[in-house]
């Protein structure tokens, strides 16, 4: 079979999406366990707040280091060997992490990250190329899977500690079960091997997307997302139970915090691709998790209500984030590029949110210094959302 040529294999597209689902739920549930079990890995290794944060850190600059050479590996060797590599290679680095050492705590993250990294920019192409008239509806699809599955984990994390009796690694190593399932889930599509999409050709050049300002201001809106998001994945736990909640219940609320997430997504689903233009939803997501954010400090008793404010928020930029690769690009070749342009800048700017958030909660000795910068992002937020919300697309 000619690895150049696209082949069709959409007689069984139910196997297909439930595939996709399976790694989407893979892509942020390792990350996201951690959070709950901060403090136990802290108290292990006598970590610092900045060296904690360095955890949720790692996976993002991975993320950063990787999406650019996904695409080209993936046309290469093939999309669907591609991914089940990164499935294998996830699967690896939650097995190294969960050894208990410091030194496997930080490379296994690290490889992580690395994995997530290349699912994250192949997916966008996948559903371009195989769904290319549902790219809407199917990234709303996964992105539920994906916070769904963040959430349960965080909500269980603490629970399972106690109930293996062999501490946070034990826990931990619990989220392998997703990529294991996806992996076995995605072995039929080996059978195949297709290029991803005609953007992961390396063709003839095209105008760089790195020169357009709608691709800075989607990296921009993305890198912004996940600084705020992965910053309250890492500390959420850490700042409820400061304010004096149990960590059963921190981590309860931080698994809530992303189940709302899933709220936007089944609500923008039948709505993204009807809209002509996203800039209202745009400005009310960010807006609605600046809310969350003040209601954690000027009344932390109904955390419950802020925290599910600040999820639903930040959950539909999160969607909007990964719909406007889509949605802003005006040929397959040109989603292909942003994808990999939007996320390296994106998290690499997001990188910087957990260690700083650590180390800024270090400097002020609490956590109103972080909330309030947080805050004022999301205003930030709001204002990009005006102008990337609109109906442009980069060019072809």
């Amino acid at each position: 079979m000619h690895s150049s040529t696209p082949v069709l294999r959409l007689h069984r597209p139910a196997l297909l999406i439930a595939g996709i689902l399976l790694i989407a739920a893979s892509l942020r549930a390792p990350i996201t366990a951690l959070g709950p079990l901060l403090e136990p890995i802290r108290a292990s290794f006598g970590l610092s707040a900045s060296q904690a944060g360095l955890l949720t850190t790692l996976p993002l600059l991975a993320f950063a280091v990787v999406s650019p050479v996904a695409a080209p590996v993936a046309h290469r060797y093939g999309l669907e060997r591609v991914l089940f590599a990164a499935l294998m290679l996830l699967v690896a680095g939650i097995g190294v992490r969960s050894t208990g050492t410091a030194t496997a705590l930080y490379t296994g993250t690290c490889v992580i990250g690395g994995a997530i990294a290349i699912a994250n920019v192949l997916l966008p192409s996948l559903l371009k190329r195989d769904f290319p008239y549902h790219v809407a509806k199917l990234t709303a699809c996964y992105a539920l899977a994906m916070i769904a599955s963040a959430g349960v984990m965080s909500a269980v994390a603490v629970p399972l500690d106690r109930a293996l009796g062999a501490g946070w690694p034990a826990s931990l190593a619990t989220v392998v079960l997703l990529p294991l399932g996806a992996a076995l889930l995605w072995l039929p599509q080996l059978r195949s091997r297709t290029v991803s999409a005609p953007g992961l050709s390396p063709g003839k050049p095209r105008a760089s997307v790195w020169k357009a300002p709608l691709a800075w201001q989607v990296a921009a809106y993305l890198g912004l997302t996940c600084f705020i998001y992965f910053a309250a994945i890492a500390w959420l736990p850490s700042i409820l139970q400061e304010a004096g909640d149990s960590s059963a219940r921190a981590g309860a609320l931080h698994g809530w915090m992303q189940l709302a997430g899933a709220v936007p997504a089944l609500l923008l689903m039948p709505l993204l691709q009807r809209m002509p233009d996203q800039r209202w939803i745009a400005f009310a997501s960010p807006a609605l998790s600046a809310v969350g954010l003040a209601g954690l400090l000027v009344a932390p008793a109904f955390a419950a209500l802020w925290v599910f404010a600040f999820g639903m928020g930040m959950g539909s930029a999160l969607i909007l984030s990964l719909a406007f690769v889509g949605l802003r690009a005006g040929s397959q070749q040109v989603a292909a590029s942003l994808s990999g342009m939007s996320q390296s800048i994106g998290y690499l700017l997001a990188a910087v949110g957990p260690t700083l958030v650590g180390y800024l909660h270090e400097a002020a000795r609490g956590w109103t210094a972080p909330l309030i910068a947080c805050a004022v992002l999301c205003l930030v937020m709001c204002a990009l959302g005006l102008s990337v919300g609109r109906a442009a697309h980069i060019g072809k």
